[in-house]
């Protein structure tokens, strides 16, 4: 049975550290709240509404945005800032991150200290994160969400949340086959947890199973657009139209991942644990588990918990 680590397979080096995003709010963890949403989202809809609701953006609530993923920053940050102001939100700032020197600006990082909620937008996740991280922007994120600040990405932004990233693994706009990449992320979201987004539009579940085939002690999580997981603590509750995808690998029997990867083979999983989780309902994070059914005491068989984990 295939039991590794994935590495970079496009041979690119990750950045270290991350920084942080935060809400004046304090949850359970007496950390922020977390706003993952699968990208494609829309000013009225109920995932970007979740989070100016949380940062009281339309009562006053200061947010400060990103668009460092993107590849035209500038013209994402005016996009965004028009959603945002048809959502409601009176006081958004998106300054421009674009390079690694611009994420070392201390006016920034004062900035980002001062938030009710910080927003990270779509495009390249690894960009994202190799620009930021490490920087005094990164840490004033990371500072800002543990006082309570909310953070909130979508797409790339969203991806980028967790202590490991994935991208690649699936063909490009040319119909080539990209190599999958994993690397460290900003950190703020635990519990061994990988987000993947766009997830049903971009019919991304086998490249998840992949991840988890090589990885089987992460946790797969698929987000559909316009469709948010809102994490307070270790719990995740779905908002908007879609749903989430959980993918749980540690009572795997039997994969052939190593053949797979190395000859081209079909890949072959048994007693892979795959949930959905629908609007309203909620994803203990630790349990790897619906909340009702944590509740009630029925904990999958076989599935050993990641107690006293934090979301950070």
């Amino acid at each position: 049975m295939a039991r590794r680590n994935q590495h970079d397979g496009n041979g690119q080096s990750a950045p270290d550290e991350g920084a942080a995003p935060a809400h004046r709010r304090a949850s359970d963890a007496g950390a922020g709240a977390l706003v993952l949403i699968g990208g494609a989202c829309t000013p009225e809809g109920d995932a970007f509404g979740q989070f100016v609701e949380l940062t009281g953006a339309r009562q006053g609530g200061r947010i400060v945005g990103f668009t460092t993923a993107s590849a035209d920053p500038m013209a994402s940050a005016v996009a965004w800032k028009n959603d945002f102001a048809a959502a409601g939100a009176k006081n958004v700032e998106i300054p421009i991150v674009d390079r690694r020197d611009r994420a070392q600006d201390p006016r920034v990082a004062a900035m980002v200290k001062e938030a009710d909620g910080i927003f990270l937008g779509g495009g390249d996740q690894v960009h994202l994160v190799s620009t930021m991280a490490g920087s005094r922007v990164a840490r004033a994120i990371r500072d800002a969400f543990a006082r309570g600040a909310t953070v909130c990405g979508t797409s790339a932004g969203a991806a980028a949340l967790t202590e490991t990233i994935l991208a690649g693994g699936e063909p490009d706009e040319t119909g080539v086959m990209v190599d999958m990449y994993t690397g460290p992320g900003f950190g703020l979201l635990g519990f061994h947890a990988v987000i993947d987004t766009h997830f049903g539009a971009r019919r991304r579940l086998h490249r998840l199973f992949n991840l988890i085939a090589m990885n089987p002690e992460l946790m797969g999580i698929g987000i559909d657009e316009d469709t948010a997981l809102v994490v307070r603590g270790h719990l995740g509750e779905v908002v908007g139209k879609g749903g989430v995808i959980f993918v749980d690998g540690r009572g795997v029997r039997f994969d052939n991942a190593d053949d797979a990867k190395r000859t081209g083979a079909s890949l072959t999983l048994s007693h892979l644990r795959v949930g959905i989780v629908g609007a309203g309902y909620v994803l203990d994070l630790r349990e790897r588990e619906l909340e009702v059914l944590v509740r009630a005491g029925d904990e999958p068989e076989g599935t050993p918990s990641v107690k006293g984990e934090e979301s950070r």
